[in-house]
């Protein structure tokens, strides 16, 4: 890995993680974490997210040890209890939306913030419960057509067209669901002194 300068990094290759951090502050780098997200035997989801979030902050907290590394993963569960992931093409997909039609699904979306040189480490798990309303298969075929959502878990792209197919969205955080929860890492931010509502240093 190539040095980094910047005093907060992004253990991510999505670009949605991307874009939310930015919202925040522009004084960042992104570093790929290079891990393996299999879960384990028996290993719930919401804990497969636990730790994946944890072990890419630490991947990338071990090449760079004056940064605060940031690392995020998703899990989500149809009505708490079967994982559901990313499609990954049109069929998956629109049998996943069949499936949540008239359903919730749960989305646990956890955050690590790891520092090795002064041994700084947070954590934090962001419950968020997402209702569908009953489609049918014609809007599903249209909604999929023309978003094509095949790299978001569940199918549902609240923050594009996705938000047509639901009848509700509860939870503390709504950018927990796009895959980065802000107010959670905002406080991370915070509490290692690299908020980007402090004011600046003198000198």
């Amino acid at each position: 890995m190539t040095p980094s300068t910047a005093p907060l990094i992004l253990a991510s290759t999505s670009h949605y993680r991307r874009s939310l951090l930015a919202r925040l502050t522009s004084r960042f780098d992104v570093r790929p974490p290079g891990v393996d997200e299999t879960p384990r035997a028996g290993e719930a989801p919401a804990a497969v997210a636990q730790r994946l979030a944890l072990e890419k902050a630490q991947a990338v907290a071990a090449h760079h040890s004056l940064a605060l590394v940031v690392g995020s993963d998703q899990a989500a569960t149809l009505d708490g209890v079967h994982a559901i992931g990313k499609p990954g093409g049109h069929d998956a997909a629109r049998e996943q939306l069949r499936a949540a039609s008239g359903r919730t699904m749960h989305f646990h979306t956890a955050l690590a913030a790891v520092r090795t040189a002064d041994g700084f480490r947070a954590r934090a798990l962001v419950e968020t419960r997402v209702r569908f309303r009953r489609l049918d298969d014609d809007e599903i075929e249209r909604y999929l057509q023309r978003e094509r959502p095949y790299d978001v878990a569940g199918s549902a792209k609240a923050e594009g067209l996705g938000i047509l197919l639901l009848d509700a969205i509860e939870g503390d955080d709504p950018t927990a669901l796009i895959g980065l929860p802000l107010i959670a890492l905002g406080r991370m931010l915070r509490d290692a002194g690299l908020s980007p509502l402090a004011a600046p240093r003198a000198g």
